[in-house]
């Protein structure tokens, strides 16, 4: 990958270059040997031609094929949805041909400061979570939390939280099964020093049912209230939250191994810089995390079609391959259950950025799983049971996706970014731009920049960076979405509404 000022071919057997800049008609430009006659406007981020193509004939970038020539198209012309097309369609049969990487562990393995959990677990906050079973109840949770945030300010803990939705009642079967592991999950999160779980009384999802999906958990940390059953909910959830940052304020930040830190990684709002810059960088961290016996976990399934060969062939054995094979075709038949094209990204948004075909996207998506293999495939709502690489069921919306990072385990997320967002999950958001002019101008949204990637600085003092800012989050620097008070949660529905 070699730029010059204007032009980046990312991978030697390309045959279109990424434009740095807006590019103007009758430049002439050399890259890598080639002279280039740019023969229309080339917005920043889009394709240039290399070479002429007939009509049918595969475009390639990242050195694969990201879709085919719908017409004849010039040396020097702009490549772009206007006269290029997915050669994706419908289901397909898959092949085991391992190309597993092996990783040392362990080797140089840094530490955090986090809080140990009494199940040997960590968090990397000491937060009291509000979990409530049913969406009635939303504006009960939030006022309540901001009634003990204000009652127990100065404690010695880092805050109360509540986490809106609409669902807990009204589903039925897988659907409201699903509902009930996400916010299961939840109430696990090691983040979370202490949980109240806040119940209506009367939703498909009571406290009674829902205890059976939580299974068991310590009295000490996990509190429960229905309030149908309270004279003054405000007054009985703010004596049982004292009870439960009486027990949160028991832990205190120690020092332990990186090792024990699980990540999940996602885009959101990408351009086509994502894959060149943003992606790849954490990829690069993931392998270090890996490396060092820690955890990365990667979503978004529509957004690994078209590149999914590339993550079957990583994995460990036989077994994981199926689940990968089945998780891709499984979400695949989803969308064809619906009546819907499999293969009807990217977003405009993506368009607009220079990313025209899903393999095109896809092909960056995956980078952020850098090279390791991937040892298990989760199902959703599944949390993480070995270390290493896993893949996550789940879609490529930021709400869903982040919120089932979380719900897997995940202490933080990584969420590349080429366009910018606010948002922030229930756990750490680590917003990193694929470009410095975002960062710059978002400065209240974005936490790191990758964008020195396009302007010289070197993968591996870029990933060096990384890794000290993501070591200080683990051990308690705020990100952007914390402090602006951004945290919400969002739940994958697929099912019927009584």
């Amino acid at each position: 990958m070699t730029p010059n000022r204007k032009l980046i071919r990312i991978h030697p057997s390309d045959n279109v270059a990424v434009a740095l800049e807006d590019i103007e008609a009758k430049e002439r430009l050399q890259l890598g040997g080639l002279d280039i006659l740019i023969l229309e406007r080339i917005p920043r981020g889009h394709k240039v031609a290399l070479a002429d193509f007939k009509e049918g004939e595969d475009v390639i970038k990242y050195g694969s094929p990201i879709g085919h020539a719908t017409r004849p198209i010039k040396k020097g012309d702009h490549v772009h949805v206007h006269n290029l097309k997915t050669n994706l369609e419908g289901l397909l049969e898959y092949t085991y041909k391992p190309q597993k990487t092996e990783r040392g562990k362990g080797s140089g393995c840094r530490t955090i400061e986090a809080y140990v959990r009494e199940n040997g677990d960590i968090g990397i906050r000491n937060e009291i979570w509000i979990i409530n079973t049913v969406g009635c109840i939303n504006r009960t949770a939030e006022n309540l939390a901001r009634a003990a945030n204000a009652l127990y300010a100065g404690r010695n803990f880092d805050g109360v939280y509540a986490f809106p939705h609409p669902f807990g009642c009204s589903q039925l079967g897988e659907d409201h099964f699903k509902t009930q592991s996400i916010l299961a999950d939840l109430v696990h999160h090691p983040n979370a020093g202490a949980v109240l779980v806040l119940g209506l009384g009367c939703e498909n999802n009571h406290l009674k049912e829902f205890k059976k999906i939580l299974g068991e958990v310590n009295p000490g940390r996990v509190g429960y209230l229905n309030i149908q059953d309270a004279e003054d909910e405000t007054e009985e959830g703010l004596k049982i939250i004292g009870r439960l940052v009486e027990y949160a304020e028991g832990f205190k930040r120690e020092r332990v191994s990186a090792s024990k830190l699980r990540v999940g990684l996602k885009c959101g709002g990408s351009d086509a810089f994502s894959g060149i810059t943003a992606n790849p960088l954490v990829g690069a961290f993931s392998d270090q995390l890996v490396d060092w016996g820690g955890t990365t976990i990667l979503t978004e399934v529509p957004e690994m079609f078209g590149a999914e060969t590339i993550l079957m062939n990583r994995c460990i054995d036989e077994g994981v391959f199926q689940k990968c094979v089945d998780m891709i075709n499984g979400f695949k038949k989803y969308f064809m259950k619906y009546g819907q094209a499999i293969y009807e990204n990217p977003s405009p948004g993506n368009k607009e950025g220079g990313i025209s075909t899903l393999e095109e996207k896809s092909l960056g998506c995956v980078q952020k799983g850098g090279t390791s293999s991937v040892v298990d495939v989760l199902d959703y709502g599944e949390r993480v049971k070995r270390p290493g690489l896993n893949l996550l069921y789940g879609p490529g919306n930021d709400m869903v996706a982040v919120t089932a990072l979380a719900a897997a385990g995940a202490h933080m997320v990584l969420f590349t970014t080429g366009r910018g967002t606010p948002w922030g999950g229930p756990v750490p958001t680590v917003k990193i731009a694929t470009n410095s002019d975002l960062a710059l101008r978002k400065k209240n949204w974005i936490d790191f920049s990758a964008g020195g990637l396009l302007e010289g600085k070197e993968m591996d003092e870029l990933k060096e960076e990384l890794v000290d800012f993501v070591l200080e989050v683990a051990s308690g620097r705020r990100t952007k979405n914390e402090e602006n008070g951004f945290r919400e949660i969002s739940i994958f529905k697929d099912g019927v509404t009584l």
